[in-house]
């Protein structure tokens, strides 16, 4: 049977330490989205922006108008990627995203309403959180050995690591060690369990403090740059912001298209 790891855990961990590191890590990405905003100066761009095309703008954009535009974004943008024109980047973005928010969202109920074994985790809560993690290594693992163009295209090492990767590796990784961690847990093998649990903290704290150097504030920035763009093309002006990774880009009369990571 599915069990809550965090409750056979508060046998040795104080529950309350746990939900303390949960909370840390909140507030870890809440800080390091601020900063990330402040250091590159993303708020002012887009400000900058929107003021711009409101003032080029050819047409009016109607508060009603604006809805809908802001409804297209979370449905098509956000929701659907759409964004992806090639379709297995995007199946592998979505199997990635709707994990890590299933997976998210249940280790938070698991650490704060459900602690002990004395508080009963539902089971379909519990294989919620297994299915979450499963779906996170499914979408990146696909996208790390099969789908990124320095690997397909450029025939480089599925290894070979940069800056650029660390959020998708410390997502993989931290959810990988978490599901081992939880399966070696259930068989009593102490020791193992609690070297993969020190690997799940250490990838987890990287993963949630390193923002402001990883790719994890993309996912507040990019539903305002969708929107910006719906609605420059809405009001006649035309954005400066680059057209879909995926989509291709006309060179010289040819078609290629653009290398996206």
């Amino acid at each position: 049977m599915l069990s809550n790891p965090f409750a056979e855990l508060s046998a040795s961990v104080p529950p309350a330490m746990m939900q303390t590191y949960v909370i840390v890590m909140a507030v870890l990405v809440a800080a390091g989205t601020l900063f990330d905003v402040v250091h590159k100066k993303s708020a002012r761009y887009f400000f900058n922006n929107w003021r711009t095309f409101k003032s080029k703008a050819k047409r009016h954009v109607g508060s009603g108008e604006m809805a809908s535009l802001a409804i297209q974004t979370v449905v098509i943008d956000v929701m659907a990627s759409g964004e992806f024109c090639n379709m297995r980047r995007r199946l592998a973005h979505l199997l990635t995203m709707y994990g890590f928010v299933i997976y998210v969202v249940t280790t938070v109920i698991m650490v704060f309403v459900y602690p002990t074994p004395a508080t009963p985790t539902p089971v379909s809560l519990a294989a919620l959180w297994y299915v979450g993690a499963l779906l996170v290594c499914l979408g990146g693992y696909w996208f790390w050995f099969f789908i990124r163009v320095d690997v397909v295209a450029e025939g480089n090492s599925p290894f070979r690591f940069v800056r650029a990767d660390l959020f998708v590796v410390a997502l993989v990784l931290s959810v990988t060690f978490g599901l081992l961690w939880a399966f070696l847990q259930t068989t009593g093998n102490t020791a193992w369990g609690y070297v993969f649990l020190g690997l799940y903290v250490l990838a987890s704290t990287v993963l949630f403090g390193s923002i402001p150097w990883s790719k994890f504030s993309h996912m507040f920035f990019k539903p305002a740059a969708a929107l910006e763009k719906r609605v420059a093309e809405a009001n006649g002006t035309m954005s400066n912001l680059p057209p879909p990774a995926d989509a291709p880009r006309k060179y010289g009369g040819g078609l290629t298209h653009a290398r996206h990571y």
